[in-house]
């Protein structure tokens, strides 16, 4: 019996946010946002290592959580997150912009396989973590999944 290499582990989208942000939650996706308060810092404004956590919806009934890898400006990121146009894959370094009328990054768009995608998620907002360990397991498990 051999080990399958980790670009072929198939990732749900909260284990896989737990792991490369440190945010040590665990659960449904839809219940990080509960989970964290009074355990992680919470807010509307995203910075790197921080984890979006979007709403249930009908076609996302246990919702969706990512890490912001990098700001591109105050309604863009780009997000490191798993299972969303690929299933059960990674995928690094994906555009989201906010599209929510307050400019509060309570409905956004993600790229979703090749093109910006056109249906407009709700969020929660950003669970905060520790940035330097976010910043490692990225590297760490990135450098793992790009081939997949």
């Amino acid at each position: 019996m051999t080990a399958a290499p980790a670009a072929a582990q198939f990732w749900q989208c909260a284990p896989f946010a737990r792991t490369v942000s440190g945010i040590e939650i665990r659960g449904n996706a839809n219940t990080w946002w509960g989970q964290a308060a009074g355990r992680y810092e919470r807010g509307k404004r995203p910075k790197p290592g921080a984890v979006l956590a979007f709403d249930s919806t009908r076609r996302m009934r246990v919702g969706h959580v990512a890490m912001v890898s990098r700001v591109v400006s105050e309604r863009e990121v780009l997000l490191t997150h798993a299972n969303w146009s690929r299933r059960g894959r990674v995928e690094n370094d994906v555009r989201a912009i906010d599209v929510s009328d307050a400019g509060d990054w309570s409905r956004v768009k993600v790229w979703y396989q090749g093109s910006m995608g056109i249906t407009a998620h709700p969020t929660r907002g950003f669970i905060y973590g520790d940035r330097a360990s976010a910043e490692v397991q990225v590297a760490a498990v990135a450098g793992k999944t790009r081939k997949g």
